[in-house]
């Protein structure tokens, strides 16, 4: 039979309500005592039923994370650091894909917010105004996305997107392709923010294209538009796009890097695997899911009104799809 708490209390010699604030609300009871009725628990092997408990902490015990797109191995990446990072903590996790579809991620939100204590939010494509609005349905971290009032776990997209620039720079490539993602991305506007700031820089000529889809169609399209503009490297948004590109200049016969240049960005598992292997821009997933997890139990721990943002460092990778520009 199931270990109760009434088990418990005869084990440690105290009453019921003793055991419930012992586990509950530590600081409430003598040091001595609570000691006594964790050893009491361990030794029973007691299991606190999650519905009772939220019934006496008014905490559900689960957080929900809403993500644009499941079938990106990024999210994916994410959403397993904020699982490891909530069974941790003892959080149960509730996972929701929109699909890309901004009016989703708003009605995911208010859904989750009446079965969970908080909402990771990932890279999400709402308006200022709209993040605000969800925001006040429950407590709110976002995840690569950056906001005045709401926590924030990032990544310096914007560093890494100069890191590139700097790098093709080196190599002699003075006239660069990026294929734009979302135009409403955050993600996009940090990597544009660095892109730019290189670019005028380095005086590099730049052909600016797209938006186009975050996916491998997208790189599949791009790619022809940015041989047509006779450049020697191309910048993608994202590893997916990037794959996209090296099949489309593959089946054209245009080899890489002998003739262009091709840079991700996130370094996913996919990245290393391809032949050759792309350069790209290491993004600290994991890292920024545990961050976004803390953040959230932080922020329904505490009284303090401190809004943190903390920012990861992204890491240029450098691979076979880059090479200086043929004479």
């Amino acid at each position: 039979m199931a270990v109760t708490i009434r088990d418990v209390a005869r084990r440690a010699h105290v009453s019921v309500a003793t055991v419930s604030r012992a586990l509950t609300s530590p600081e409430l009871v003598r040091p001595e005592t609570r000691s006594r009725v964790l050893a009491a628990a361990t030794e029973l092997g007691y299991q606190p039923n999650r519905a009772a408990r939220g019934l006496i902490t008014g905490k559900t015990g689960n957080i929900g994370i809403v993500v644009p797109d499941l079938d990106n191995p990024f999210f994916t990446g994410v959403l397993k650091a904020v699982q490891a990072r909530a069974m941790q903590a003892d959080y149960a996790v509730f996972v929701a894909d929109s699909d890309e579809d901004p009016v989703a991620e708003a009605k995911l939100v208010h859904a989750m917010a009446k079965q969970v204590d908080g909402v990771v939010l990932c890279a999400p494509g709402l308006e200022d105004s709209q993040v605000y609005e969800v925001a006040g349905a429950t407590s709110l971290v976002l995840l690569n996305r950056r906001l005045p009032g709401v926590p924030a776990a990032l990544m310096d997209s914007a560093g890494g997107m100069h890191a590139v620039i700097d790098h093709l720079v080196a190599l002699g490539h003075h006239r660069i392709a990026y294929l734009n993602g979302p135009r409403t991305s955050w993600s996009n506007q940090e990597r544009r923010r660095g892109l730019m700031k290189a670019v005028a820089q380095h005086k590099v000529d730049l052909v600016d294209l797209g938006p186009f889809a975050p996916r491998y169609e997208g790189g599949l399209q791009a790619a022809d538009l940015a041989v047509a503009a006779d450049t020697t490297a191309i910048v993608a948004y994202n590893d997916i796009m990037a794959l996209g590109v090296l099949a489309r200049l593959r089946d054209r016969g245009i080899s890489v890097p002998g003739d262009v240049s091709v840079t991700g960005f996130d370094d996913l598992t996919y990245a290393a695997l391809c032949s050759p292997a792309l350069t790209t821009v290491a993004m600290p997933v994991a890292q920024a899911g545990r961050t976004a997890v803390n953040l959230l139990l932080d922020w329904l721990d505490s009284d303090n009104t401190e809004v943190p943002q903390i920012v990861a460092e992204t890491q240029l990778i450098v691979r076979g799809t880059t090479t200086p520009p043929r004479k």
